[in-house]
């Protein structure tokens, strides 16, 4: 998956649309466990008419307590991995599909910056997790490049295109 550090509003809307079409045509439902997106993926989705067919639900689960209290992730798991982790990511990911009716979901852990990196955690380092009920979950991370904002449209944008890969 190649994203354009310049994505902008008009290509995430688009990438909104298609996941909607997809989700409608198949009859799914999404939802989103949002960190350092800030709620930006529901954003997305939700401004596109008719977003109520196919998405209920998001978490924006900035801190480690709302990540524990409302999806579920184990402190043992934040403990031990961090909250920018593929294991924290697949937590998410598998915790709002617990918390929802959602038969697929994605989550976003991750560092937009400008601070916070920590040694082997740089900014720009966001780990994704898309899980599916009944199914696998996948992670991935990626190291996006930019400021805070491009960081934070492009993990947009990555969660989106993820998602719709799932649902096609």
């Amino acid at each position: 998956m190649v994203i354009d550090e310049r994505i902008g509003d008009f290509a995430i809307t688009r990438l909104a649309r298609e996941l909607g079409a997809a989700c409608v045509k198949r009859g799914v439902f999404v939802t989103a466990a949002e960190s350092c997106t800030g709620g930006g993926v529901a954003e997305a989705i939700t401004r596109v008419p008719g977003s109520t067919r196919y998405f209920e639900r998001g978490f924006v689960t900035y801190g480690n307590d709302a990540k524990e209290q409302l999806l579920g992730v184990a402190r043992a798991t934040l403990t031990a991995h961090g909250a920018v982790s593929e294991e924290t990511a697949r937590a998410m990911a598998e915790g709002a599909l617990a918390k929802s009716d959602a038969r697929l979901s994605v989550a976003i852990t991750g560092i937009a910056g400008p601070g916070g990196a920590v040694p082997g955690k740089p900014v720009g380092l966001v780990w994704f997790a898309w899980a599916q009920r009944g199914g696998p979950t996948q992670a991935r991370a990626f190291l996006l490049k930019g400021g805070r904002e491009r960081v934070r449209r492009q993990s947009v944008a990555v969660a989106l295109q993820g998602l719709l890969d799932l649902v096609r």
